[in-house]
C-alpha cells in the first residue's frame, strides 16, 4: 500500500473520531425552545350568577295620529336619531285652520251678544232702581246676561279645541330616540283608526331585564343581610360571546313571583353610549354575588384541552412541565384557576406550539393582558 494513502486514511479517521462527540454532545443538549410566559397572581375574584335577559328601552312610544287627515309629508329619516319635539308628520291643516278661524267668529259674536245683555241687564236695574221698572224686567234682563256670559264659555271652549286639533296636524316626537321604520306614506289619509305610525324607542341608558329563579334569588340573600340591589354590579355577554363593555347595576326587583315559572322578575340599568344595545335584543347577563374570593387567575391563551381535560403548561427548572387544572369561570380576559395551580408559577402563553412536556425552555416574561372581573 503506498504510504501517501495510508497516511490519509489515518488523517480522515482522526476527524471522524474528532466529529462524533460534538454529535453527540448536541444530541444531549438541545437548544431551549424560547417561550412567553406570564405569572400566575391571585386576584379578588367576585363569583357571579348568569341569567338570559332581554334589552329593553326605558322609553318606547308608538306614533299614532290624533286627527283625521291627509298626510302631507313625512318629516323625518328612517333609524335615525331624533330630539324630543322634532318633527315626524304633518297632516293637512287647511281644514283644520278654517275650524279655528269658524270658532274665533262664533266667539266674536257671543262677546257682541253678551255686551248688549250687560247693557240690557245695566237699564233693567237702573228702571228699578228709580221704580219706573219691574222685577221682572230685571230677571229677565240677568237670565239673558248669563246666557250669553255661558255662550262665550262654550265658544271659548270650541275655539280651544279648533286649536288643539290644528297643533295635531303637526305630529312631534314626544321623546328623543332612535325612530323605526314609517308604517304610513305620503298621500295617505291617516287618523286614530290608522294604527301605529312608527315607533320610537330612546338609546341612553338601557334596561335589561332577566327572570331569577326563586333557587338562584334565596342563594343571594343566604347572608341574612339587607343588600342595597343599587350596589349590585352586572355584566352582558352577546350572543356572539362578546363581553360588553359598560358595567351595569340592579334597579329594580319584582314585588311578586311569576307562578306559572316560579321566578322573580329583576331590572338592570345599563349605559348605551354607542347604541350597542338594541331594543328587544337577547344577551347573557352574569351578576355578582357574595363577597370577593382570593382566588388565581391566568390568560386563556395558556389553557389547552385533551381528552382529560384542560392543562396549562409551566416552566419549572428550565424545563416545561403540564400542570392540570379545574377552570372557574371567566374574568375579563383571563380565566379563574379553582384548582391546579397556587400563583406565582410561570405560566406559558406563547409559542405553545413548540412545547412539549419535559422540553428545555427559555421562559421571557410578557405583560399579562388579564383583568379582575
Amino acid at each position: 500500500m503506498h504510504p501517501t494513502f495510508c497516511v490519509a486514511v489515518l488523517i480522515s479517521a482522526i476527524a471522524l473520531a474528532a466529529e462524533r462527540p460534538a454529535h453527540a454532545q448536541q444530541q444531549q443538549a438541545p437548544a431551549a425552545t424560547p417561550v412567553g410566559v406570564v405569572q400566575a397572581e391571585k386576584k379578588p375574584i367576585t363569583k357571579s350568577l348568569d341569567f338570559v335577559g332581554r334589552v329593553e328601552a326605558i322609553d318606547r312610544v308608538e306614533v299614532r295620529a290624533r286627527v283625521t287627515g291627509y298626510l302631507e309629508e313625512v318629516l323625518f329619516k328612517e333609524g335615525d336619531l331624533v330630539k324630543e319635539g322634532a318633527p315626524l308628520y304633518r297632516i293637512e291643516p287647511g281644514l283644520f285652520q278654517a275650524s279655528v278661524e269658524q270658532a274665533e267668529g262664533a266667539l266674536e259674536r257671543s262677546r257682541g251678544s253678551r255686551a248688549l245683555t250687560q247693557i240690557q241687564l245695566q237699564r233693567a236695574q237702573d228702571l228699578m232702581d228709580k221704580q219706573a221698572g219691574t222685577v221682572v224686567a230685571r230677571d229677565q234682563a240677568k237670565a239673558a246676561d248669563d246666557q250669553a256670559r255661558g255662550a262665550i264659555m262654550e265658544t271659548e271652549a270650541a275655539l280651544s279645541t279648533a286649536k288643539i286639533n290644528l297643533g295635531y296636524t303637526d305630529i312631534v316626537s314626544p321623546i328623543a330616540g332612535k325612530v323605526g321604520k314609517t308604517n304610513v306614506t305620503k298621500g295617505n289619509v291617516v287618523g286614530p283608526d290608522s294604527g301605529v305610525l312608527t315607533i320610537i324607542v330612546s338609546q341612553d341608558p338601557m334596561y335589561v331585564t332577566f327572570p331569577v329563579s326563586q333557587r338562584d334569588f334565596l342563594r343571594a340573600r343566604q347572608t341574612g343581610q339587607h343588600v342595597d340591589i343599587s350596589k349590585i354590579k352586572a355584566r352582558l355577554r352577546f350572543a356572539d360571546g362578546k363581553l360588553y363593555d359598560q358595567e351595569g347595576y340592579i334597579n329594580f326587583v319584582d314585588v311578586t313571583v311569576n307562578r306559572a315559572t316560579d321566578t322573580v322578575l329583576v331590572r338592570a340599568t345599563f349605559p348605551n353610549p354607542t347604541g350597542a344595545l338594541i331594543d328587544g335584543q337577547l344577551v347573557n347577563v352574569s351578576v355578582a354575588a357574595g363577597t370577593p374570593e382570593e382566588k388565581v387567575v391566568v390568560p386563556q391563551a395558556a389553557l389547552i384541552a385533551d381528552q382529560e381535560g384542560v392543562y396549562v403548561f409551566v416552566v419549572e427548572d428550565g424545563k416545561a412541565v403540564v400542570r392540570r387544572i379545574k377552570p372557574g369561570g371567566e374574568s375579563g380576559a383571563g380565566v379563574v384557576v379553582d384548582s391546579g395551580l397556587a400563583g406565582g408559577e410561570q405560566v406559558i402563553v406563547e409559542g405553545l406550539a413548540s412545547v412539549r412536556p419535559g422540553a428545555a425552555v427559555r421562559a421571557n416574561p410578557i405583560q399579562p393582558a388579564v383583568s379582575g372581573g
